[in-house]
């Protein structure tokens, strides 16, 4: 039993970083800045500076983020921002193709998955938003809304739809 919780953990972290280091070298490939990595959520315990990245480790470790220059981002062209925010998602996926059928390759489909929904702040709601911009060719608050609760309703009505399994 300890070591299936042991092999959830290191996996789980291993996904996480992994996908985060998707967005990290898409982004060094555009030419982006990197601001700030990290990893947890919460109030920071460690950080280190080097290569003008802040690297921090956070109290509860159960996430990671890659935080970007987001005025350069924007000023690259749409084909750029798509390759840099679905890159974890990339990563996510090739990891759960080479590793098919173990635990590692679930987590890494799972949060593929997750990331591809359009929730607030995943993967998948930041490249709807950079679409929306380019069609109107401004950010646009109503569609920026509906699309943002709508995204917030398909993630209420999977999570629902798994946990009571209707």
């Amino acid at each position: 039993m300890t070591y299936l919780i042991v092999n959830a953990v290191v996996s789980f972290i291993a996904a996480l970083v992994l996908h985060e280091l998707g967005h990290y070298f898409a982004a060094r490939v555009c030419t982006v800045q990197i601001k700030q990595a990290g990893f947890g959520w919460g109030p920071k315990l460690w950080g280190v500076r080097a290569g003008g990245v802040e690297y921090q480790w956070r109290l509860l470790p159960i996430g990671a983020y890659i935080q970007m220059d987001m005025i350069a981002l924007q000023a690259r062209p749409l084909w750029q921002q798509l390759f840099v925010l679905g890159a974890g998602i990339g990563v996510n996926l090739g990891l759960c193709v080479v590793t098919w059928g173990s635990l590692f390759a679930s987590l890494n489909l799972a949060l593929a998955i997750g990331n591809i929904v359009p929730f607030y702040q995943l993967d998948g709601w930041k490249s709807g938003m950079v679409i929306w911009r380019r069609m109107f060719g401004r950010p646009s608050p109503l569609v920026e809304w509906v699309f943002t609760l709508g995204g917030g309703a398909i993630a209420l009505a999977l999570v629902v739809r798994a946990v009571f399994n209707f």
